[in-house]
């Protein structure tokens, strides 16, 4: 098996900044995941590159789990900015998008928007997928083309992915899907079963579960989706309390919170993760935190989106790891990401220091590949996948404060803009501040979502 070195200048450990460290990859190789790929040894006091050894400059972080994606809505960025409106009315432009969407188009948008995650350091994404069907909701010939887009996306542009199968079933409590719906639809959680039951793992992608809202699936059916998930132990997600109307239609249809009747049908647990987890009750937290159920938040999509602030210091504070996501891809940028979530409390509370640099970025790591059901990634170890990003340290952002505060001017200095390298299962996917594999990834999104809007 081959052996690479990288000497990293600066790497973060997860609790501080160690100048000089060779890390040595076993394996690797022309895909994401392949054989191999992980870190086989690690070195600190190494204050010179070894000979031959790839040279990192600047901070390298383990690489960034993107926990919460709907791809297709990158078409949206700049479009949903002209006038006001809600989530509701913005819900709208969202559902036109999604119209236009075919697997070859699909796979088209998706692979330029994973390259763009790519270039931000980004190395495994959780895609919340629930656009299954053609439109009108008659299945493609393979019933899951638009999956299986997803995925040979993903591998085009190197990172990973947990696809997130999303089932969505109903327009509102005891309301069928509208006409916008119907491609979402596979008209019962058994069947959606059956469908999701043919998706297979490959070396850089896995295969999860996730129910949509409590108001886009009955709650007789939810069982059916935490069984599929828990028989098969992967992940399962679930938007959250993202709106108050949801929780007051679900009090009314049901007389319990959104997070009480996800309790009532077994879909809490360590493997499940609440997206958004907004506008919740001391109850509610109480729940989450005690069952292990997982917040991702989405500080980005949340306030362009005028959703609220979710209870994050709480919900942690109570038991429920943090991850995070870029949703709607307003931006992507984890480290704004991780930012953002810090300084959304400081305005809440009016006061500084919720959470240090290195568990802001934990939440942007580990716990966000532990939430995508990979727990050998988010860590510069011996053992772990060979997956990191590398952060400039000299740009107008980030140049001043001394290496050994890198993660605090990683968080809140830097941007998307700053990640130099990206590796993937030890293969250099972007070098240099370039994309190793999609040529020119701007160009790509425009083509993309031009062909949407054509």
């Amino acid at each position: 098996m081959s052996l690479t070195t990288y000497w990293l200048e600066h790497a973060w450990l997860g609790t501080h900044v160690e100048p000089g460290v060779a890390l040595t990859v076993s394996g690797g190789g022309s895909a994401a995941g392949a054989e191999g790929g992980r870190i086989s040894a690690l070195r600190t006091g190494v204050d010179t590159p070894p000979p031959g050894a790839e040279v990192l400059r600047g901070l390298t972080l383990p690489g960034l789990a993107n926990a919460h994606s709907h791809a297709f809505h990158r078409a949206l960025r700049g479009a949903v900015q002209v006038g006001s409106g809600t989530f509701w009315t913005w819900r709208e432009l969202m559902y036109r998008a999604a119209q236009n969407l075919t697997p070859d188009t699909y796979f088209a948008l998706a692979r330029a928007v994973y390259a763009e995650m790519a270039l931000a350091g980004i190395t495994n994404v959780g895609e919340f997928h629930y656009v299954h069907h053609a439109p009108g909701g008659t299945p493609y010939a393979d019933p899951n083309a638009m999956g299986e887009a997803l995925i040979e996306a993903a591998a085009a542009a190197g990172i990973r992915i947990t696809l997130l199968d999303t089932a969505y079933l109903s327009s509102g409590f005891g309301e069928a899907p509208n006409a916008h719906q119907q491609r979402f639809s596979d008209g019962s959680a058994d069947a959606w079963a059956e469908r999701v039951g043919a998706l297979k793992p490959r070396e850089h992608a896995l295969i999860g579960a996730a129910v949509h809202s409590v108001r886009a699936v009955p709650a007789d059916q939810l069982a059916t989706v935490a069984r599929w998930a828990e028989e098969r132990r992967a992940p399962l997600h679930v938007h959250l309390s993202e709106q108050t109307a949801e929780n007051d239609a679900c009090r009314a249809a049901h007389g319990r919170t959104p997070t009480q009747l996800l309790a009532d049908h077994g879909v809490l647990g360590p493997r499940t993760t609440g997206v958004h987890n907004t506008h919740l009750t001391d109850a509610d937290i109480a729940l989450l935190g005690g069952t292990g159920t997982g917040t991702c938040m989405c500080p980005t999509t949340e306030r362009d989106l005028a959703d609220g602030i979710g209870p994050a210091t709480r919900l942690q504070q109570a038991g429920s790891p943090l991850s995070l996501g870029s949703d709607s891809h307003a931006v992507i940028d984890l480290l704004e990401e991780a930012r953002a979530m810090e300084l959304n409390e400081r305005l809440r509370s009016r006061t500084r220091g919720h959470w240090t640099a290195n568990a802001l970025l934990t939440a942007a790591t580990g716990d966000g590949h532990a939430s995508l059901g990979l727990v050998d990634a988010g860590r510069l170890e011996a053992g772990a996948l060979a997956d990191f990003t590398t952060v400039a340290l000299d740009s107008v952002r980030t140049a001043g404060p001394p290496p050994r505060l890198g993660a605090e001017t990683a968080v809140f200095a830097a941007t998307a803009a700053d990640v130099r390298h990206t590796v993937v299962a030890g293969r250099h996917v972007v070098r240099d501040g370039a994309h190793t594999l999609v040529e020119d990834v701007p160009s790509a999104l425009a083509s993309a979502i031009a062909a949407l809007r054509a």
